[in-house]
């Protein structure tokens, strides 16, 4: 874990209240899985004492370069939008476990995303892509103007979009899709909203799954148990930012 000042290279509009930003620094050298996050400071001063986790969406070690993806929902992230390129930021990280791919290979793979988890899950195919498996990746977003990396996913693998009022895509949930496709899979990945998750867990139980948790964060590392789940196993439960944010499905009860 490294505290770190790095550069925007770029920082752009993709869909509705939807950003994508481009840093570099070499924190990113430190990147060992696709599923990290970063903690991102807000502002000057003591205005906003909390930082905001924001989940690496890509990286490249050659560049120095890594990718996130947020939307805008409140003061903090209004102020990250607002962020022009060659400006700084002060950045932690990479914190949390990742997606542990050793041992997955030439497998098949299903990857489902929703909202803003999507782009942890966009280097986690290329990753899968790189070992071989073959990869099915089914997104879900509110609606078509919520839509984005559509493309970027299916120049990758095979890509299947859901919308919740199906304004494009599929009308209806990831799961739906899941249901409709009756594909046969080894692993599935996934990230996205607690109610995404657990219906997730319960569609596929029969399936070896990781799922990684959204949650709000204090401290990112640890200390002020601010985000924690209940564990399915003698811990009692798990802290998302030090333990996770990736957990085998099993693991943990949502």
């Amino acid at each position: 874990m490294f505290r770190k000042e790095m550069k925007i290279e770029s920082n752009r509009l993709i869909a509705l209240d939807t950003y994508e930003m481009v840093l570099e620094g070499d924190l990113v050298q430190y990147i060992k899985n696709p599923g990290h996050f970063i903690h991102i400071q807000i502002g000057e001063g003591t205005a906003h004492m909390l930082r905001r986790p924001i989940s690496i969406a890509d990286y490249d070690k050659q560049i120095n370069q890594l990718t996130i993806i947020y939307k805008v929902f409140g003061e903090g992230t209004d102020w990250l939008a607002r962020q022009l390129p060659g400006g700084q930021i002060n950045v932690l990280g990479p914190l949390g476990n990742g997606f542990d791919l050793s041992g997955i290979q030439g497998q098949t793979v299903i990857v489902i995303g929703g909202g803003v988890g999507v782009p942890p899950l966009y280097n986690l195919v290329k990753q899968l892509n790189s070992q071989f498996n073959d990869v099915t990746a089914i997104l879900g977003y509110q609606s078509k103007v919520s839509i984005f990396y559509e493309k970027e996913f299916k120049d990758l693998t095979q890509t299947y979009i859901a919308t919740d009022d199906g304004t494009y895509g599929y009308d209806g949930l990831v799961t739906d899709v899941i249901r409709e496709l009756r594909f046969s899979y080894d692993h599935y990945f996934s990230c996205g909203p607690t109610g995404m998750l657990k219906a997730v867990q319960h569609q596929l139980s029969d399936i070896d799954g990781y799922i990684s948790i959204e949650e709000r964060m204090g401290c990112g590392v640890g200390a002020c148990f601010a985000c924690v789940c209940q564990a399915d196993n003698d811990k009692g439960y798990v802290k998302i930012c030090q333990d996770g944010p990736v957990f085998h499905a099993k693991e943990v009860t949502l």
